[in-house]
């Protein structure tokens, strides 16, 4: 069995995308048998970089996870005696999480020093290669970075072709798809969730999850929820996550298009315990993105069997097959506001849920810690 180190995002962090994916592909490996330290960030963004309320979580340590609270993100002396910390681990792999250009100073350095050990692999599982969010020197930092990784996987098909523009010198660079979030729970009954939420059964769900950036869309679903075709359904859109940019234009879409009545603002965190409710009192999950690689969502999505409508950019028309998991439409909102009005009115949530349950095999833990393991022994 090997020694493994994974970089990244984990508790006290809060447990948004990165730490949740962090911490269950850790319990993978321990359930093949492997040795697993995490070692995460003690200051994961400066105060002024951070647009949410908190980086830190209320929630209890998991139990069975070693973590280490080291990395600091913008201390070069830090990311220095991390990276000799972990070199003499003599760990058989390093696996980090990359995401955004502005890691790749204390990612790269930290994984420069590791391999002068000359034992361990470093893999890379790259959420994007190209950000949604584009700055200056973003190229020139992922650069940086690639150089001092082994292998790669990628979670998406579209972050594969970004990354082969980066990386023209024959490192192993893979594909496995996002696997399923199954750490949320089981199910529960739509009645108890609506109970939770405080929510009426007499009408109908549609989800907008996860934390709110300008290229996720709301501002699309929000004017396809004020288009006439809609006016009359019995329908309401919940949107649950904390604002990640200014939420003045969101607000200006309610009160122009008076849908103060149609749209439920659970405009907070959520934590871990209350994402079940969220997608069990909903019949459709939206991800309206202007701009996408792959999506966690999607992946909370399909373990609660919830049809979806997204938009055809980056990998989502991959992860969701039109007319079988869900419904692709282009990022319009007359084209979203069709979408959701055929959904209702053709009473497709039991077919598209049948779809959902087909696909679900494809995303599976074992096939991304396969694709790392290969990552790693290719040379």
């Amino acid at each position: 069995m090997a020694k493994i180190i994974i970089l990244g995002s984990a508790y006290p962090l809060r447990a948004g995308g990165l730490s949740t994916f962090n911490e269950r592909l850790a319990e993978e490996f321990l359930a093949q048998g492997h040795e697993v330290i995490i070692y995460t960030f003690s200051l994961q963004y400066p105060r002024i970089l951070f647009p949410g309320k908190t980086q830190y979580a209320i929630r209890p340590a998991p139990e069975n996870l070693d973590i280490r609270v080291k990395v600091n993100s913008i201390n070069p002396i830090n990311w220095w005696l991390t990276g000799r910390q972990i070199r003499r681990e003599n760990a058989d792999l390093l696996v980090i999480r990359y995401w955004l250009p502005f890691m790749a100073p204390c990612l790269g350095t930290i994984a420069g020093m590791v391999r002068k050990n000359k034992k361990t692999r470093v893999v890379t599982i790259a959420d994007n290669i190209i950000p949604h969010e584009k700055r200056p020197g973003d190229e020139w930092l992922t650069r940086f970075f690639i150089k001092r990784s082994d292998g790669f996987v990628t979670l998406s098909k579209s972050v594969l072709n970004d990354l082969e523009k980066f990386e023209k010198k024959g490192k192993p660079k893979l594909y496995a798809p996002h696997p399923l979030y199954d750490n949320f729970g089981d199910k529960i009954p739509r009645e108890e969730a609506l109970k939770i939420l405080k929510l009426s059964s007499e009408y109908r769900y549609i989800l907008f999850f996860g934390f709110i950036r300008d290229y996720k869309g709301l501002d699309i679903l929000l004017n396809a929820m004020g288009e006439q075709i809609l006016a009359d359904l019995p329908v309401k859109l919940i949107v649950a996550g904390e604002f990640y940019s200014s939420d003045q234009p969101y607000f200006k879409i309610i009160r122009e298009k008076g849908l103060g009545n149609k749209v439920v603002l659970h405009t907070q965190f959520i934590p871990n315990d209350k994402v079940a409710a969220y997608f069990c009192a909903s019949d459709l999950v939206a991800q309206p993105y202007k701009d996408a690689t792959q999506s966690g969502v999607t992946q909370v999505a399909y373990h609660f069997d919830v049809p979806m409508v997204v938009t055809n950019v980056g990998a989502l028309p991959e992860m969701v097959p039109n007319n079988i998991a869900g419904i692709v439409v282009k990022p319009d909102a007359e084209k979203v506001a069709k979408a959701i009005h055929r959904f209702f009115s053709k009473n497709m949530a039991d077919e598209l849920i049948k779809g959902v349950k087909s696909q679900k095999q494809r995303f599976s833990w074992p096939r991304l810690t396969e694709a790392v393991f290969d990552a790693a022994m290719k040379k």
